[in-house]
């Protein structure tokens, strides 16, 4: 498979500026910069401690960033209301690492669960049972609608978060980690689920992982995070290929 797959469409979805984020002495981002296009997957690869979880928790606005502008949709998330932040997030769907199911709930009443803060999503010819359906059906898991998250395997609880994350038809979907945990083969299945979704939903995906073999299958660019900076940004090939110790780093086996 191709790791450059061409952007048809180059309209910015989401962009972080020059942004700055200290905890006392410890300087975590020194100037990041990012741009998401409309269609595209983005991974971001760093080290563990590189800022990459700092960067997601201002993105979504459960972090004040020091200085710096970050735009989502034509919005400066550093500029809303608590109001117009919320509804911003109803188009930001977010996998959690590890799937942070509900363990007391069903399957069902976990992908409920967001609808009940969003009724918006809720019309006439979309009734809450119709799109806990589709949204599970679309992950293969329409048979696991009454099960609880104890009776799941791995790969099945992370395709019930990722059908939780669809619910709200989101326009950008933030992955963290999305294949950690998981043994190669389902991996793989988490990966292809991943494409399929984003050809279907066309969204914009940011992706977070360690996984190179995930970055190589799915980004259409790549960007490397060191030193709480965008060191590098490129296709999997331009980075893989790199004579940059830093950049080659991520690519030894």
């Amino acid at each position: 498979m191709k790791d450059n797959k061409n952007i048809s469409n180059p309209e910015i979805v989401l962009q972080i500026r020059d942004l700055h984020k200290s905890f006392g002495d410890n300087h975590v981002l020194n100037g990041f910069n990012m741009q998401l296009h409309k269609g595209e997957n983005l991974v971001i690869m760093g080290k563990s401690g590189s800022g990459k979880s700092v960067m997601i928790k201002c993105l979504v606005g459960l972090m004040e960033a020091d200085s710096g502008s970050i735009t989502v949709m034509n919005k400066d998330i550093t500029k809303l209301t608590q109001k117009a932040l919320d509804i911003l997030r109803a188009d930001i769907g977010f996998l959690f690492q590890g799937s942070a199911l509900y363990d007391s709930m069903t399957v069902r009443e976990n992908l409920e669960f967001p609808l009940r803060h969003h009724t918006k999503k809720i019309t006439k010819d979309s009734s809450t049972e119709t799109l806990v359906l589709e949204a599970l059906t679309n992950v293969g898991l329409a048979h696991a609608i009454d099960l609880m998250p104890s009776e799941l395997s791995g790969g099945m609880k992370r395709r019930v978060a990722l059908a939780r994350t669809l619910i709200l038809k989101p326009k950008i979907i933030l992955y963290d980690e999305p294949t950690s945990g998981l043994d190669p083969i389902t991996a793989k299945e988490i990966i292809i689920l991943m494409q399929d979704i984003q050809k279907k939903y066309n969204t914009s995906s940011l992706i977070i992982t360690h996984d190179v073999d995930c970055a190589r299958v799915i980004s259409h660019r790549m960007l490397l995070l060191i030193d709480g900076i965008d060191y590098a940004v490129g296709t999997f090939t331009e980075l893989s290929t790199s004579a940059d110790p830093k950049i080659k780093a991520f690519f030894k086996h």
